[in-house]
């Protein structure tokens, strides 16, 4: 007896081996393929402590994505980016030539940066055809409603009757309420109905471009978020008026903004 079992036990070390040296190659395979990260476009990500806020608030939600700043880059070069990248985010800067929505006699009202404005119709042009998730924030919302067709308010304190503060010299103190539109998507990111944002502008969305809905207005009747009206066949897309990357982490327009924004990255990143 004793013998047959040792000859059974002998017939499996070459089985048993074999799969040992399986799984340590597979092992060793797995650990020398490079980790793939999940890549985020920026419109503009450097160049000041505001523009450096945006990856630092969406690192702080998740620390492994890597944040790509398109303004760095040329044209070409920034459009061929967004096939490595999952999501991008619009963000904030200055105002949008006003030859794009049909009021070119008022470009003196405005700061305009051309290089801003072509950059960012191409790769909104691109993201679209990407399907890539999209964040729109202060002039991403601006420009992204022109984009769509849409127009621009050029300048509140002188063409909009309001008594609300939009812009203060001191953009740390500027606050003002905004009433969120019931059963929206921003409804339901935010779970609130009104909130506290930041307010640091002198433009806002005059008329909304077709395909799209207002998600939130301040008391005065100013646009402040807009989400699409039919969200079949297109990307996942929130634009916002505010700086939630600058608002307290904890409100409800800031951080559940990024964390909704990031989970539909991670879906893009997951199926692609």
């Amino acid at each position: 007896m004793l013998i047959i079992i040792r000859r059974f036990r002998e017939s499996l070390n070459p089985i048993i081996t074999s799969l040992l040296l399986l799984i340590l190659l597979t092992f060793i395979l797995n650990g020398c393929q490079p980790e793939r990260t999940i890549k985020i476009a920026l419109t503009k990500g450097s160049g000041s402590v505001g523009y450096l806020a945006y990856a630092e608030w969406l690192k702080k939600i998740n620390p492994h994505i890597e944040c790509i700043d398109l303004y760095a880059m040329d044209y070409d070069e920034a459009v061929a980016a967004l096939n490595a990248c999952s999501g991008i985010v619009l963000t904030g800067g200055p105002d949008v030539h006003p030859v794009r929505y049909g009021k070119a006699s008022e470009a003196g009202r405005c700061e305009i940066d051309l290089k801003r404005d072509t950059l960012e119709f191409r790769v909104i042009e691109a993201a679209m055809g990407l399907n890539l998730p999209i964040l729109a924030v202060c002039r991403g919302e601006q420009i992204f409603n022109v984009a769509a067709g849409g127009s621009l308010i050029i300048d509140i304190p002188t063409d909009y009757d309001t008594t609300v503060a939009h812009r203060c010299e001191d953009p740390g103190e500027c606050f003002h309420e905004v009433e969120i539109a019931k059963g929206s998507l921003l409804h339901q990111i935010s779970g609130v109905l009104s909130g506290m944002v930041n307010s640091n502008h002198h433009q806002a969305v005059d008329s909304l471009a077709d395909g799209l809905i207002v998600s939130a207005r301040t008391k005065d009747g100013l646009i402040e978020a807009f989400e699409w009206a039919d969200t079949s066949n297109k990307p996942f897309m929130v634009a916002v008026q505010w700086h939630p990357e600058r608002l307290d982490f904890e409100n409800p327009l800031s951080k559940p903004i990024g964390e909704y924004f990031l989970k539909k990255v991670q879906k893009f990143y997951e199926q692609r």
